[in-house]
C-alpha cells in the first residue's frame, strides 16, 4: 500500500509540474492565432497587437530569474501554488483587459509567473528518481512539451473561431487554478524535494559560470537545441523562397522532428543503462554535428529538393532526443546545491543561443542553404568541444 501511495504521489507531481510547463509554453502559442484580430476587439493597432506576444517571452526570460532565486527561500510546494496561482489570475486579468496596451502589461507580468514549473520541474525530477530514471522521465517530459507548438496554435484557432479571442486565457486560467488547488490542497506531495531543496543557497548565478563541469553540459545543450531552432525558424522561408517548394513540404519536415524526437527521446529508456548518460550525451551531440555537416555537403553539392532535408533533419533532431534528458539530469547533479538556478539559466542559455543565432542569420538568408547550413555546424562544433575537452562528471552507480 505504501508503494502504491507513493507511487501515486509521484504520478501526481510529475503531471502538475508537466501541466505547469506545458501552461508556460502554450501562454504563446495558444495565444498566437488571436493576435491578428486583436485591434478588431479592442482599442490598439496591429503592430501593438505584436508586443502581446514579445512581452509574454520578456516576461518569461525575467522570471527564470526570479523563480531561481525565490528557490533558496519558499518550499518547492509554495513556489509552484505561487506560479499557477499568479498565473490563473492574470490569465482572468488579460480576459478583462480594456485595451491592447493593458494586455501587453498584464502579459509581461504573466509571463514572469509562467517560468515556476519549468523551473522546479527538473531538480525536483532528478530528485526523485536515479540518473537514469530522471533521465528517461525528462525524455518523455520533453516529448510531449514538443507537441506544444505543433499542437497548441491549432487548438487556440479553434478556440478562437468557436468562442472568441478570450476563449484561450479561459482555458490556461482554469487549468493554471486546478493545479494551484492540488498542490495547495495537497502541499505534501513534495516531502523529499522539500526537505532537501529548501535553503540549498550553495550558490548563485554567478556561481555557475565558474563551474566548468555545469557549463560542459548546460552550454552543449544549449547550442545543440540552439541549432535545432534556427533551422526550424529559417525553413519557412528558405524552403519557399529559395529552394522553390511550399509550406506543405515544411510541414513534412515539421511531422518529421516530432515524429524523430519523441520516438529519440523515450527510446533512451532501452539502451541507458547499458550505453550511460554520457555515451548518450556524446551520441547525440555527434549525431547533430553530423546532420549539420550532411546538410552542408547537400548544400555546397547543389541541393535544392526540400524534401531531401530529411535525413539531416532526423540527425539533428535525433541527436537532441537522445541527449535531451540525459544532459539536463547531468547539468543539475554538477550543481547539486544550486538546482533551481541551474535549470533556470539552462533555460535562459536555450533562448539565448536560439533567439541570437536566428537573429544573426536572418539578414544572410538569402544566401541559401548553405548559409543555414554552416550556421548549425558553426553552433555545433563548439558543443562537441566542450564535451571533450572538459572533464565528465564521474557517475554515482545506479541500482540495478
Amino acid at each position: 500500500m505504501t508503494d502504491q501511495r507513493t507511487t501515486l504521489s509521484t504520478v501526481l507531481i510529475c503531471g502538475v509540474l508537466l501541466v505547469g510547463t506545458v501552461l508556460g509554453l502554450a501562454g504563446t502559442d495558444l495565444v498566437l492565432p488571436s493576435i491578428p484580430d486583436l485591434p478588431a476587439q479592442l482599442p490598439g493597432t496591429a503592430v501593438e497587437a505584436q508586443y502581446v506576444l514579445a512581452a509574454y517571452v520578456g516576461g518569461a526570460a525575467l522570471g527564470l530569474f526570479l523563480f531561481g532565486s525565490l528557490a533558496d527561500h519558499m518550499r518547492p510546494a509554495q513556489l509552484l501554488a505561487l506560479s499557477l496561482g499568479l498565473f490563473a489570475l492574470l490569465s482572468l486579468a488579460c480576459v478583462l483587459a480594456p485595451s491592447i496596451w493593458a494586455l501587453v502589461g498584464l502579459r509581461f507580468l504573466q509571463g514572469a509567473v509562467s517560468s515556476g514549473a519549468a523551473v522546479l520541474a527538473p531538480g525536483v525530477i532528478r530528485r526523485l528518481f536515479d540518473e537514469h530514471a530522471a533521465a528517461r522521465v525528462i525524455g518523455v517530459v520533453g516529448s510531449i512539451v514538443s507537441l506544444v507548438p505543433a499542437l497548441a496554435p491549432v487548438a487556440g484557432a479553434w478556440l478562437g473561431l468557436q468562442f472568441g479571442w478570450t476563449a484561450s486565457f479561459v482555458v490556461t486560467g482554469v487549468l493554471a487554478a486546478i493545479g494551484t488547488l492540488v498542490v495547495g490542497l495537497r502541499p505534501s506531495i513534495l516531502p523529499a524535494v522539500e526537505q532537501e531543496g529548501r535553503g540549498s543557497s550553495g550558490g548563485s548565478y554567478l556561481s555557475l559560470f565558474g563551474n566548468a563541469q555545469y557549463l560542459r553540459y548546460a552550454v552543449s545543450h544549449a547550442l545543440v537545441l540552439g541549432a535545432l531552432l534556427t533551422f526550424v525558424f529559417a525553413a519557412p522561408v528558405l524552403i519557399v523562397h529559395s529552394m522553390a517548394g511550399s509550406i506543405g513540404d515544411f510541414i513534412v519536415l515539421q511531422i518529421a522532428w516530432v515524429t524523430t524526437f519523441i520516438a529519440c527521446a523515450n527510446g533512451i529508456g532501452l539502451v541507458i543503462g547499458r550505453l550511460g548518460t554520457e555515451r548518450l550525451i556524446m551520441i547525440g551531440t555527434v549525431s547533430a554535428l553530423l546532420g549539420a555537416v550532411g546538410l552542408s555537403g547537400y548544400a555546397l553539392a547543389g541541393g535544392n529538393q526540400p524534401l531531401l532535408l530529411i535525413p539531416f533533419w532526423l540527425l539533428i533532431n535525433g541527436g537532441l532526443g537522445v541527449r535531451g534528458g540525459a544532459g539536463f539530469v547531468k547539468a543539475l547533479a554538477a550543481a547539486p546545491d544550486n538546482d533551481a538556478r541551474a535549470s533556470a539559466m539552462m533555460i535562459l542559455l536555450m533562448t539565448i543561443v536560439a533567439a541570437g543565432s536566428t537573429a544573426l542569420l536572418a539578414p544572410f538568408l538569402d544566401g541559401g542553404l548553405i548559409v543555414v547550413a554552416v550556421a548549425l555546424v558553426a553552433l555545433l562544433v563548439p558543443a562537441v568541444l566542450l564535451l571533450v575537452l572538459i572533464k565528465p562528471m564521474v557517475a554515482a552507480p545506479q541500482p540495478a
